[in-house]
């Protein structure tokens, strides 16, 4: 309807989907909201894949960690059982014992001669059955002379004594010659020290067995500088051989000779005396031991008991 300077809108002609743009706007924001929600989603799971992967990463570098410490270890103990085997193994000892009977007797006779070469270095043989033997024939040879020399012993015997006399000897004078031929730059390992002095000890066995059966105080002094002189100048004409320089062998050598032909004298002279005072220090001294001895009761007269019973009477 026209007219009258005024519009009427006709209602009905209006588009009924003219309302429609407020159901567009909430369609779009809905819209938006769900890329939103996919945006953040595909953040978190794009983060996630990225925390998987560096998790990942970090579980290798653990798991590479791992297997290095395991491979350590196993060739940590490998070397460990290898060592502990070498050493426990019997088989690094026989090189030292592998000789035979023939050699042995070689090398005994060897060692009463001495030979006189300075201009090179004497053979020394790198074995210790023979030196063992001897030391071992040594410790027989002492507890025979203790028998024989009317040595009274008292609960036990003597062995253990004669071993670490023997033992200690060879040892301890071993160690000390060697530690005096390193300082003289004398050309020498410790096992051919070993050798060397112990069949020098065959001297001392041959005058102790000797002596000890035929006690006469001459033929010891006989056999000290003979057999026992013998023996000790074997050993000092090999260490001259070995050594560079007049002073370095007139220490090392008359060491060696010192100590040698005075342990003889020791054995000889001292030892009894003093495992006796040994035996008197630990034991007492030579008394019978205690025993106990039954006692008898004395017999009490019937006069003693008949007095004590009338006394009694009275009393109460």
């Amino acid at each position: 309807v026209q007219g009258g300077g005024s519009a009427v809108i006709d209602m009905e002609n209006m588009d009924d989907t003219s309302g429609s743009s407020f159901e567009d706007m909430g369609e779009m924001h809905q819209r938006m909201k769900e890329e939103e929600e996919e945006e953040v989603e595909g953040e978190a799971g794009a983060a996630e894949e990225e925390d998987g992967e560096f998790l990942g990463m970090k579980g290798l570098r653990g798991q590479l960690g791992r297997q290095v410490a395991d491979q350590m270890w196993q060739v940590g103990k490998r070397q460990a059982s290898r060592a502990f085997s070498l050493y426990a193994n019997i088989d690094i000892l026989r090189p030292y014992f592998d000789v035979e009977p023939i050699q042995v007797r070689a090398r005994l006779l060897e060692s009463m001669i001495p030979v006189k070469m300075i201009n090179f270095p004497q053979k020394i043989a790198g074995e210790l059955y023979g030196p063992l033997m001897l030391v071992f024939t040594l410790v027989a040879i002492l507890l025979h002379g203790m028998k024989t020399s009317d040595t009274i012993i008292r609960e036990g015997t003597l062995m253990g004594t004669a071993i670490g006399t023997c033992f200690g000897y060879w040892l301890g004078v071993s160690s000390f010659i060697y530690f005096l031929a390193y300082l003289c730059n004398a050309q020498i390992t410790m096992v051919q020290m070993l050798s060397l002095l112990g069949y020098g000890l065959f001297g001392h066995c041959i005058t102790l067995f000797v002596t000890y059966n035929i006690h006469f105080h001459s033929l010891f002094y006989i056999f000290w500088l003979g057999v026992g002189g013998l023996s000790t100048l074997r050993m000092v004409a090999v260490l001259v051989s070995r050594t560079v320089g007049h002073t370095q062998r007139l220490i090392l050598c008359g060491t060696l000779a010192a100590l040698h032909m005075l342990f003889l004298l020791y054995l000889h002279f001292a030892y009894h005396k003093v495992v006796e005072g040994i035996l008197d220090t630990l034991e007492g001294p030579n008394m019978p031991p205690f025993q106990r001895v039954a006692r008898d009761i004395p017999v009490v007269s019937s006069a003693v008991l008949n007095t004590t019973a009338k006394a009694i009477a009275l009393t109460l």
